[in-house]
This record gives structure tokens, C-alpha cells and sequence, in this order.
């Protein structure tokens, strides 16, 4: 019944392509209905102030819709509870033809919704984030982690109703949703005493997301699952994500690429200052992780290999925390396929020195399947790895000597500190022969572009040195 109620909030999307409407535009416009709709439907509406509530829009005649609509998309950025004015911030519709909302508001107002409620709004709401983040024209595939991949890094991390979860780039909230999903799956929400409910639903999930038309899907998302905010709209990168509690779990797959006009992060905190937004990322969330907290973060393998400040901040990491496991992942489950990725895993130590002893690497990208529609991404494709980490997210030194005691595998193996230290300290280690590799179309890794792209270089210099030398210019010829 979700996956009906889904594909028919999603068909509703042509109804909005004459209007010009994007599909992430039509995600963040049916934010705006459905929630006034489901607080309707569940009995909140005295967040919303009265006389901008769903029945005050689904009453007007067809004509005078769209302007009392988007008067009220107005007011709501200002009045109401604080999630109402979070979710309305900014807001403002894209729609043109007043008969393009009747009938959005006539179909809404069709469906199931009882049915809905039963099976949780929640998963319906993500069923149509995932729809959004799979169609490649929305460019929304930035936003989304696979759900496979979350659950499985969720799983292995075991978070517990004493957590602190943050995920500093939020997105739609993936990450802090599978660990709630995880954290209802094994306990009893009614055994818990009010204090304790009162604690999960305010003071456990932690985010920040810098895009305000996410943040409100992402607020929605929240709400949808019974969290009460938690995300909060701003810049981990500026001084906003210093203020950001201490984490004991930090789930997160940070953006890449460096900042908007190439500039450094506005907060001073950080001991090594770059551009490359992922490196910051990794800053924040080691230097923000309480002693025995611990993270599994997302990131490309550039993080692994770049020399000068990627060094540094790998030596950094790797003192005060025990990285003790690199999972390589498949090529192409992200949104851009030629990406290679990786999930680090690691505590934060008591102390900042000599934390991490040896590094255990997991290869599952060499030999896998090229993974698309045709062969879709799933939860199974995680259980060996899964397996081989065991039972224990290795907060303890038992965890790993359980490790050691049942021994590699032929996609697990173990390197010392030591040893990772005599190759520069690059954690860019596969030691499999990829026969998929040979044959696929994936890019050149980015020291191999790096190094085609300085032999181009010099052949133009040279030839542009022969030019000069036969016009005369000894001077710029030698140059």
C-alpha cells in the first residue's frame, strides 16, 4: 500500500511539468501539502496557525487557490511552531496555473490515508525522497546514500539509546532515519519511561545540512518518524557546526569537491585548513567525537592517497583514533558513476596519541558486478562484509582480538600502523587482482589523470618553447 500511495504522489509530478517544475521542485512543493495534510491527518494541526491549516486550502473555490496558497506558504514562514517555520523558511511555490494545485490538492485528498498511517508515513515519505534521488534529471542523487549501504553501516555500528547520533552533512536525514529504524527494531518504546522518550525524541539525533530546500525535506523526514527536529540549517564547515554536542556516533557521507569559490572554511578550529571540503569533514567529525566515540563516514579514495595536508590529516586521525577498518566499495552505486568510494570506520581515543595499531581492509570492489538498474545494490551484497567485522563496532581491544584470532579472508586483510607507515601513510591499499576492472569504463584513478595531464603540459611547453626559439625570443624560449 506505501509503494501505491508512492508511485501515485510521484505520477501527480507531470501534472506540474507544464508549469516548468523540476522533479526536485515537485519534492519540495509536495513537502509544503502534505504537510499541512498529515497534520490534518494525525491530529497536529495546532502547530499551524488557524485559517492556514488543509482544510482552509482544500475549501477555497479553484480560482482563489493558488493566491490564498501562496499567502499562506508566506505566513507560515513566520507563524506556527517552530517546525512549521523551519519547514516554511524561504518558502515560495513554483506552481503557475491555478488549476495545476486543484489538482494536486484534489489527488492528495483522494488517497488512502488511513492506510498510509498504518503502514507509517515515514515510509512513504522516503519511498519518495528515494524516488527523487534515483531519477538522474532532479540532481538529487548528491543528496542520497543508498539504503543498502546505510543499513549495512548502520548495522555494524550498533547504535544504542545512549548515543549521541550526528550526521554533519544530513542531506534528507538517511543515516539518523535507518538509526532510528535500528533503535526501534531492538527495543520496546513503551517500556521506556517518559524522560527516556522525552531524551530519544529531542537530545539523540544531531545534523546539520546546508541547502535550506533539503533541510526541509529532511525536517519533514524527522518529524515523519517522531523526531522532533534535530537537523539544524547551517554550515558544518563555518563556526554554526562548532556548536554542533559532542557525538558518541557519527554516521555520514560527507560532500566532496572543495568549497564555493575555492575559499577555506570560516571556523578556526580545525589544525590543518583546506579547501577540500571532504578533508574538512573528516576534521569535524574526529575532532568532534567524545573519547570511545565512534563514526563510519563515506569518502572518496582521494582521502586515502593525497599527499601535503591529506597526509597530515591521516596521521592526525589515525593518532587519535583507532581507524581500524576501511571497507572499498563497489564502483557506480553512486549517483556519478566513475566515484570510487570507501567507508572508514573509527574510535576516538582516550588519548591523542598512538591510537591506531593496525588497519583492517575490506575489498569489495574488486570483481563485483557493475551495478545499475540492471543489477541493483542490496542489502545482501553487505553480509560477508558484515560478517567479517563482527559483533563488536571495536570499541574494545577484544573486539580486535577476536578479529586476529579468526584470521583474513581473501577480501579481508590486516596491515600495521608500521607498515602503512613505509608507504607514505596511504591507506589506498587493494591487493586483488580486478579482472572487472580491465574491462569496465570507469576513469583512470585521479593521480593517474594527474600524471597523463603534467606529460601533456610539458609537450606543449616544449612545443610552445620550439615556437618562440624560431621567432627569436631566446629569452622566453629558455624560460
Amino acid at each position: 500500500m506505501t509503494h501505491d500511495i508512492v508511485a501515485k504522489l510521484w505520477n501527480l509530478c507531470n501534472v506540474l511539468k507544464d508549469d516548468g517544475v523540476t522533479y526536485h521542485q515537485y519534492v519540495t512543493e509536495l513537502t509544503y501539502l502534505l504537510f499541512l495534510k498529515m497534520a490534518q491527518e494525525t491530529g497536529t494541526e495546532e502547530q499551524i496557525p488557524k485559517g492556514h491549516r488543509w482544510a482552509d486550502l482544500a475549501g477555497k473555490s479553484a480560482p482563489d487557490r493558488l493566491e490564498f496558497y501562496k499567502l499562506t506558504l508566506i505566513h507560515l514562514g513566520s507563524h506556527g511552531s517552530r517546525l512549521t517555520k523551519e519547514i516554511f523558511a524561504n518558502a515560495s511555490s513554483f506552481i503557475k496555473k491555478p488549476a495545476t494545485l486543484s489538482t494536486l490538492v484534489t489527488e492528495i485528498d483522494k488517497l488512502d490515508w488511513y492506510s498510509a498511517k498504518q503502514e507509517g508515513l515515514g515510509d512513504m515519505y522516503e519511498g519518495l525522497l528515494e524516488k527523487n534521488a534515483n531519477e538522474k534529471k532532479s540532481g538529487a542523487g548528491q543528496y542520497f546514500t543508498p539504503r543498502p549501504l546505510i543499513d549495512s553501516m548502520v548495522a555494524v555500528m550498533r547504535p544504542t539509546l545512549d548515543d549521541v547520533i550526528q550526521d554533519p552533512a544530513a542531506g534528507t536525514g538517511g543515516f539518523l532515519i535507518a538509526a532510528n529504524h535500528y533503535l526501534r527494531h531492538h527495543h520496546n518504546f513503551d517500556s521506556l519511561t517518559e524522560a527516556q522518550q522525552r531524551k530519544y525524541q529531542t537530545n539523540t539525533f544531531f545534523g546539520m545540512e546546508h541547502v535550506q530546500d533539503t533541510h526541509r525535506l529532511a525536517l519533514m523526514n524527522l518529524m515523519l518518524h517522531g523526531i522532533d527536529g534535530g537537523i539544524r540549517y547551517g554550515d558544518t564547515l563555518s563556526p554554526e557546526g562548532q556548536a554542533l554536542p559532542k557525538a558518541t556516533l557519527n554516521l555520514s557521507n560527507p560532500p566532496f569537491g572543495t568549497k564555493k569559490g575555492g575559499g577555506l572554511p570560516t571556523r578556526d578550529d580545525f589544525t590543518y585548513p583546506t579547501s577540500n571540503k571532504q578533508f574538512c569533514f573528516v576534521q569535524h567529525i574526529y575532532r568532534g567525537l567524545a573519547p570511545g566515540g565512534r563514526a563510519a563516514v563515506v569518502l572518496p579514495d582521494n582521502v586515502l592517497f593525497e599527499s601535503g595536508v591529506g597526509k597530515d590529516i591521516r596521521k592526525d586521525l589515525m593518532e587519535k583514533c583507532n581507524l581500524h577498518t576501511i571497507l572499498r566499495l563497489p564502483t557506480g552505486i553512486f549517483y556519478a558513476q566513475g566515484v570510487k568510494t570507501n567507508v572508514l570506520f573509527f574510535t576516538r581515543g582516550t588519548t591523542d596519541k598512538g591510537n591506531t595499531k593496525e588497519v583492517w581492509v575490506y575489498d569489495l570492489r574488486a570483481n563485483m558486478p557493475q551495478f545499475g538498474k540492471r543489477t541493483p545494490l542490496t542489502r545482501d551484497h553487505f553480509t560477508p562484509f558484515e560478517t567479517a567485522f563482527g559483533k563488536d563496532p571495536l570499541g574494545s581491544p577484544a573486539a580486535l582480538k577476536k578479529r586476529q584470532d579468526e584470521g583474513e579472508t581473501g577480501r579481508f586483510r590486516r596491515f600495521t600502523r608500521d607498515w602503512i607507515a613505509q608507504r607514505d601513510d596511504s591507506l589506498d591499499i587493494a591487493w586483488l587482482k580486478d579482472d572487472s576492472a580491465e574491462s569496465s569504463a570507469d576513469l583512470p584513478e585521479p593521480s593517474v589523470l594527474a600524471t597523463e595531464a603534467l606529460g601533456e603540459l610539458e609537450h606543449l611547453m616544449n612545443d610552445l618553447r620550439g615556437i618562440l626559439a624560431e621567432l627569436g625570443d631566446e629569452e622566453l624560449a629558455t624560460a
